[in-house]
């Protein structure tokens, strides 16, 4: 019995056991940069679900987010007063829920506090913008762009951020990309234009300035549904967000054809699928229209009466809780602030520290290719050097031969000089020889003159005697004729009559005496011919000779003028000058061999 008992007391604790160990599902919820996963109680209400969910994500701003879940074709938020799985949520496991957004601020810079509901505030409205559920016009989508590449990679560096570095970003809706006929590097350009404009702006003033353009936009923070108005079945949309309702036309959700404020209604009343809103002037007509779906009655409802009170809370005194949270918010953007100098400042003093490294390396070098520059001079100045030497060795040994070859040169000289005294001295019995012909060939010339003349008056004087003697032989004749008639019949000739019959004898001795003279003369002038003919032939003989001393004058010239122009090539190559005395010999020689030419042809 005892044993029994035991056993049933055991058997019933183990029973109490499992019955206090709680049946759990999972969950899972996505928020806009994460995924977490949760083991939920069955107990468990909305509300202990999504606390715990702000309690991981570090969220205290609660107000404005809900958990979202998909029902069919709609969607729906999870109510915190019931448990989780009593509402219409999705039976698969894990339960998946969307951590978003229900409600947005009027005024993002003043009513958001934490950094995390900013930064989860950006995420959603920025893919809402790219998922063009806000629209957005192209100059606003690429400052938007602009601000969002600088909460994602800081500070635009030139070096760093390198043309494509976007490629994989998506940062502008399809529908602007559409729209221009331009590629993704002409975007990325300009989105950079913006970008490098942003230095100096911190991750969460980036995301800030991104939130406080977007609640600029007419579809910023609302939520649209299908309606119909009870009396003519036109479709409408109704828009509710932060500020109230709005009624809109099907085709265009940007302007409103009526809107109706949170301070201007008065009360929304719901049964089954009619809406009735009441204006809070009681002149204006109460605007009533329908929507099919009992689900969404719930939620129009719920979006309603949530707006509402933040409507209302907005326009009250903020709690301690929420004064506590923004004193720390200062107090943390203070902390950040002041980090974010130090931060800056350490970052301009490694920036500068490493330019200054930059500066030394690229000194360093620079230097070392200086000493590397500066031992290849060295090692080519060494080698010039050996080079140099070798040529010095050269040069001396040219030197040794040009100074052998000057030493030859200075006795060619000599030898020449010794030569061009010959040469003067030759030169001037030469010209002395040339003055006593040219001196022989005047009296020569003169003599002949003389001479010719003594041979005209000669010539005229035998003229004259033969003229002479003609006439004497003619009268002689005339004579004969007259005086001895008959000779001419005798063939022996008459005994020549005595002269002193005649009275001819004086003449007779005349003639005799022009015959002799003639005779005598025609003697004279033959010797004299004779004499003028030898004379003239020593005179041709002489000039032969001198003509012949010419040419061997003109030769050696030529032999002289040769080494002189050696002479002056060794001089050349040491510097010398040419010899002035071989220049005035030269000069001496044109001129004597210009007088023998005048020679020649006198």
């Amino acid at each position: 019995m005892p044993e029994r008992h035991a056993h049933f007391v055991l058997n019933m604790s183990i029973l109490g056991l499992k019955k206090k160990q709680p049946k759990t599902f999972k969950v899972k919820v996505i928020t806009m940069d994460a995924e977490m996963e949760f083991s939920c109680e069955v107990k468990w209400k909305g509300k202990d679900l999504f606390d715990l969910v702000c309690r991981t994500v570090g969220l205290r701003e609660t107000w404005f987010f809900g958990l979202r879940y998909t029902v069919k074709d709609t969607y729906a938020w999870l109510k915190q007063e019931k448990r989780v799985l009593d509402q219409e949520v999705p039976k698969d496991s894990p339960i998946m829920f969307h951590f978003l957004a229900k409600f947005f601020p009027e005024k993002v810079e003043e009513e958001l506090v934490q950094e995390i509901t900013q930064h989860l505030f950006f995420l959603q409205v920025k893919k809402q913008i790219l998922d063009e559920e806000i629209f957005c016009s192209p100059e606003a989508s690429v400052l938007l762009a602009s601000y969002a590449v600088q909460a994602k990679y800081g500070d635009y560096d030139p070096n760093f951020h390198k043309p494509g570095f976007l490629a994989q970003d998506e940062l502008l809706p399809k529908r602007v990309l559409m729209q221009y006929q331009m590629t993704a590097d002409m975007w990325e350009e300009k989105i950079t234009a913006w970008y490098a404009e942003h230095r100096g702006i911190a991750r969460d003033e980036a995301e800030m300035e991104y939130l406080k353009i977007a609640q600029d936009l007419e579809m910023y923070g609302v939520s649209y549904f299908h309606i119909t108005q009870n009396k003519r079945d036109t479709d409408l949309l109704l828009g509710v967000d932060a500020q109230g309702l709005h009624i809109y036309s099907p085709n265009n959700k940007l302007n409103p054809s009526k809107s109706f404020p949170w301070s201007g209604i008065r009360n929304i009343s719901y049964s089954e699928k009619e809406f009735t809103i009441k204006p809070l002037d009681k002149k204006k007509d109460v605007f009533k229209f329908y929507s099919s779906q009992l689900r969404v009655n719930k939620l129009i409802l719920q979006l309603c009466i949530g707006n509402h009170d933040l409507f209302m809370r907005r326009r009250k005194v903020d709690s301690i809780e929420v004064q506590q949270m923004k004193a720390q918010a200062k107090e943390e953007k203070a902390r950040k602030k002041m980090e974010r100098q130090i931060l800056a400042r350490e970052k301009q003093m490694r920036e500068e520290a490493e330019r200054a490294k930059e500066e030394m390396e690229r000194r360093l070098f620079q230097l070392q290719d200086e000493a590397r520059l500066a031992n290849e001079a060295l090692l080519r100045s060494e080698e010039t050097a050996d080079l140099l030497a070798e040529k010095a060795q050269i040069a001396e040994e040219e030197a040794k031969l040009l100074a052998h070859k000057a030493a030859e040169a200075e006795q060619e000289r000599q030898r020449l000089e010794v030569t061009a005294m010959k040469t003067k001295e030759e030169k001037r019995l030469m010209e002395q020889k040339m003055r006593e012909a040219e001196q022989l060939a005047v009296k020569l010339v003169e003599q002949s003159e003389r001479r010719l003349k003594e041979a005209d008056h000669l010539k005229q004087d035998l003229t004259e005697a033969k003229d002479a003697e003609r006439r004497a032989k003619q009268k002689l004749l005339e004579i004969t004729k007259t005086t001895y008639p008959l000779i001419a019949a005798y063939s022996t000739p008459p005994a020549p009559p005595e002269p002193a019959d005649f009275g001819y004898e004086p003449a007779a001795s005349r003639l005799d005496f022009k015959d002799s003279d003639m005779k005598r003369l025609s003697m004279e002038i033959e010797r004299e011919r004779l004499e003028y003919m030898e004379k003239s032939k020593h005179l041709q003989d002489q000039l032969k000779e001198l003509k012949t001393e010419i040419e061997s004058l003109k030769l050696e010239e030529q032999q002289q003028q040769q080494q002189a122009n050696m002479y002056s090539l060794h001089n050349e190559a040491r510097g010398y000058v040419q010899d002035p005395l071989y220049i005035s010999h030269s000069n001496r020689n044109s001129a004597y061999m210009s007088q023998m030419a005048f020679f020649e042809e006198v």
